[in-house]
């Protein structure tokens, strides 16, 4: 029998990461964490610039993270703000987690837990180049 995942736990990571968001412009932190098929947990917060456009969301950090420390793929995320709500990473993100963990990998979203492929149908991704 296959334990059910601890969405909690990996939920209060994210709200870690989120305590170390650098967010003086929008004044909106977030917060990123996900599973590796390793067993791996990585994480990443956004760093804004006074350059609004280069800055950088909670994914890439978590995405870097996942690089760094090995690679891999991801197989569950979750995304929360500074209010420590559970949000939706954005369609520039969506794309990034769909390049790292596929079209399997489970988001916990607004509106319960999806697969990477509901919330980004039709998706383009590294197993297309083949």
């Amino acid at each position: 029998m296959t334990a059910e995942f601890d969405w909690d736990a990996l939920q209060a990571v994210a709200e870690e990461a989120m305590t170390h968001a650098y967010a003086p412009y929008s004044h909106f932190a977030v917060g990123a964490a996900a599973t590796v098929d390793d067993g791996r947990v990585v994480s990443g917060c956004n760093v804004e610039n006074a350059a609004y456009g280069v800055a950088l969301c909670a994914e890439c950090g978590l995405v870097s993270q996942l690089h760094l420390t090995g690679g891999g793929r991801l197989t569950h995320f979750v995304c929360v703000n500074g209010r420590r709500e559970v949000i939706m990473p954005c369609g520039r993100c969506r794309q990034l987690l769909y390049e790292n963990g596929g079209p399997t990998l489970l988001l916990k979203t607004i509106s319960g837990v999806k697969t990477m492929d509901e919330v980004l149908p039709d998706a383009f991704g590294p197993d297309d180049l083949d």
